[in-house]
């Protein structure tokens, strides 16, 4: 098994696992017995580096991890869109212009916005004034 398989494994299960209302039950319960156990330890500052440092590595981790996934996902959404474009009446210009610049995604979406206004759809959100 290749080191990217194991690492999206790991990640994929770390991400679900993360997302559970269990683990957030966990974590709450674990800031309680540390929050509990400072009056013990008279909140010394090995009490207060416990948790800075487990939060600090904890969060360093999961922001690979959740990466990892939402780049997957989005690669992965990106790739069903296209094929819909590919097999619908949809115009083929418009896949992969997820790899465009901002400016030339902002272009399409205008050209598509000028396109619905002249079919008499209306836009809704954000609409530029009409170029022409």
């Amino acid at each position: 098994m290749s080191s990217n398989r194991i690492f999206t494994d790991i990640a994929n299960r770390v991400a679900h696992a993360a997302g559970l209302p269990l683990t957030f039950m966990m974590c709450c319960a674990a800031i309680v017995i540390w929050g509990t156990t400072g009056p013990l330890l008279h909140f010394s500052d090995t009490w207060q580096l416990i948790i800075n440092t487990g939060t600090t590595i904890i969060t360093f981790l999961m922001v690979f991890l959740i990466q990892n996934t939402q780049n997957r996902d989005g690669a992965a959404i990106q790739a069903k869109l296209d094929e819909l474009i590919r097999v619908s009446k949809g115009r083929n210009l418009f896949i992969g212009i997820e790899h465009l610049t901002e400016e030339e995604v902002e272009e399409f979406r205008q050209r598509c916005e000028r396109a619905a206004r002249k079919a008499g759809h209306s836009v809704a959100g954000k609409a530029m004034p009409d170029a022409g």
